[in-house]
């Protein structure tokens, strides 16, 4: 959402989304609170970074709804209020860019 340029400023957007992730309770909360390091997200575009995490997040699901359903829409409800948290960090609505991107992590999210 950052790199989409997130309500015009990307570092209130991390900001925001990333205090909804950490915000996050139940096992996806103490998932997250381990601050693991993802290889490989060095991307400098938008593209690049999408092409990475998109399939990744649908891989997740797919795992987790193998797993544990209940934890699958957990994960899910916590991506999506970081995404929304994220697209709002400034004021009103999301621009057309942001909104794009919040709707390919949700499609990514539901494709498992």
């Amino acid at each position: 959402m950052a790199a989409a340029g997130a309500a015009g400023k990307p570092h209130m957007a991390a900001t925001h989304g990333t205090i909804a992730l950490t915000s996050a309770t139940g096992q996806v909360g103490h998932i997250l609170a381990e601050k693991t390091r993802i290889k490989n997200l060095g991307g400098t575009t938008t593209a690049a970074l999408a092409d990475h995490v998109l399939p990744a997040l649908t891989a997740a699901m797919d795992l987790l709804n193998q797993q544990s359903p209940a934890e699958a829409a957990d994960f899910r409800d916590t991506v999506v209020i970081a995404v929304k948290a994220a697209a709002r960090a400034h004021q009103g609505e999301p621009g057309p860019a942001p909104a794009a991107v919040a709707r390919k992590i949700t499609d990514a999210l539901d494709a498992a």
